[in-house]
Order: C-alpha cells, then sequence, then structure tokens
C-alpha cells in the first residue's frame, strides 16, 4: 500500500496509482552554450531537489481514491509549504504538494443524486515535488 503521512496523520491508499513521470526526471541538470569564438561550453551539476512525483490513476479503473483520503490531501494542500513523506513501493519521499500544476485533480468514479460519502470512489491525480 502507498501512504501519505504528515507526521501525525496518515492516510494509505492503493499502489495501483501509477508515478507517471518517474522516468521522466534526471538528477544531472545541463546547459549548453557557445562562445562567440564557436567553443563549447557544457556546465554540469547534480539536482538536488524538485524531482516532480505524479500519482495518476489509470483509465482502466485501478488506483481509485476514496473521498475521505481526497478530503485528507486537500486539508494538507490547504497549509503552504506542508512537508509530508509519501512511501510508495517501499521507497520513503519527502514531498510538499506542486501547487503550480494544481496540486489534485479528481473526478468521481459513478455520480449519486445523494449526498456524498466519504467512501465514494474517485479517479485521482496526485502532483507532488520530492524536496
Amino acid at each position: 500500500m502507498t501512504t501519505l503521512s504528515d507526521g501525525t496523520t496518515a492516510v494509505t491508499f492503493s499502489d495501483d496509482l501509477v508515478w507517471a513521470d518517474e522516468f521522466a526526471w534526471a538528477p544531472v541538470e545541463q546547459s549548453v552554450d557557445r562562445t562567440i569564438t564557436g567553443a563549447l561550453i557544457v556546465q554540469t551539476a547534480a539536482r538536488t531537489a524538485g524531482r516532480p512525483i505524479t500519482l495518476a490513476a489509470e483509465d482502466d479503473g485501478s488506483g481509485w481514491i476514496t473521498r475521505g483520503a481526497l478530503d485528507q490531501f486537500k486539508t494538507w494542500a490547504a497549509i503552504p509549504g506542508r512537508q509530508m513523506t509519501l512511501t510508495y513501493r517501499g521507497e520513503a519521499h519527502t514531498v510538499i504538494w506542486r501547487h503550480q500544476d494544481t496540486a489534485i485533480d479528481a473526478s468521481p468514479v459513478v455520480f449519486f443524486a445523494g449526498p456524498v460519502q466519504t467512501g465514494d470512489y474517485y479517479r485521482a491525480t496526485l502532483r507532488l515535488m520530492e524536496i
């Protein structure tokens, strides 16, 4: 199971959420320029933080999250700079919400005419950043 915790409260949810951008990030940053003489200038350094972690439900119906879990995520996301621990597939990551990319997107799996229940399921995308 995947867990997101603020150190006091922990929310456990399905491992079926996919880390969509796991391989889109590199631990090395590089810039390449040319001088006026045509010489090549390459600067390379290790990135120390900022790795995006986007957890997304699949279209096949896996990775749904309950309304209760989403309510807790929304509460945490409303606290500026809130640091949390994400444990995903056995690895712990210190993360914050990526507000610049819309931290949480969610839509109900089934629409009901009645009141929303904490156990109702949602397709969700959670956008975090490792710090």
